[in-house]
């Protein structure tokens, strides 16, 4: 995968070189590549916003840095021998990035980021390269910061460990919390490791049984505690043929009963009467 990102800090972006997203870079596996934006200004004083027309706080960061910094980005590689690029935005007011995002992304073979300053980037650019490629924006949480480069570490990290050969178990994201298949909309339940007993607290003795099948049972019936306990959202979210048997029994007794005749909004389950948390 190629990734490029274009932005007027780019030492913001140093976490690239570390952990399983510096290790890929190290081995190939992900082709990285920051740009200064500042490089595509025009004027001694390397400007890249301006005042927002109608008036209004803030600033806004300009087309003409962005749309040549685009340009030239992409200009590089097709040269190099990429193709299908992606544009990805990211903005407090996109769709929320989720792994089953995460896995799409994941599937494109070249990334390019434009993270954003000030009040963001004039409109007229992203509508411009949306002709071009899938231009996707996205939230990583309902909050507003500086700009987007923390973003883009979130969104890399995500999408890189789901590039074959990066993690070292090649397994070791199918039961992630929102994994999709058996986890999807799932959070993963609690995990342990040696010793067997640390500080008058011992692991759950299922996991030492050997029993797979047990253990597997445990770990999905902690998968549902801990989902309804934390996010009951994605249990309400959830299409009731996704739970078996063992499931409803276990949400039965977390306090939750299948709706027969629905909700209007997508919710399958509702939480029963008089059940303490």
């Amino acid at each position: 995968m190629r990734l490029d990102v274009v932005t007027i800090f780019p030492e913001y972006l140093e976490p690239l070189n570390v952990s399983l997203v510096g290790k890929a870079r190290a081995r190939g596996q992900l082709n990285v590549h920051v740009h200064d934006l500042r490089a595509w200004t025009h004027d001694r004083h390397n400007t890249v916003d301006d005042t927002p027309y109608g008036g209004g706080p803030g600033m806004v960061m300009k087309t003409e840095p962005w749309g040549d910094a685009l340009d030239s980005v992409l200009a590089d590689g097709y040269e190099t021998g990429s193709r299908t690029p992606a544009l990805i935005v990211p903005t407090p007011s996109g769709r929320p990035f989720t792994q089953e995002l995460a896995v799409r992304l994941s599937q494109h073979p070249w990334l390019i980021f434009t993270p954003a300053r000030y009040e963001g980037i004039d409109r007229r650019v992203i509508d411009e390269y949306a002709t071009r490629m899938p231009v996707y924006e996205v939230s990583i949480g309902d909050y507003v910061l500086a700009g987007g480069e923390a973003a883009v570490l979130v969104i890399t990290e995500a999408v890189a460990r789901l590039l074959p050969g990066v993690l070292g178990n090649a397994e070791s994201h199918r039961d992630d919390s929102f994994a999709p298949g058996a986890m999807a909309n799932l959070l993963e339940g609690p995990v342990y490791t040696k010793p067997p007993a640390w500080r008058g607290r011992e692991i759950p003795e299922v996991l030492l049984s050997g029993h797979h099948g047990r253990i597997a049972r445990w770990r999905r019936d902690e998968a549902l505690r801990r989902t309804t306990a934390h996010r009951p959202d994605l249990i309400e979210r959830c299409d009731p043929a996704a739970f078996d048997k063992k499931d409803r029994e276990m949400l039965s007794i977390l306090g939750w009963e299948p709706d027969p005749a629905g909700e209007p909004y997508g919710r399958f389950w509702r939480r029963t009467d008089g059940v303490e948390q």
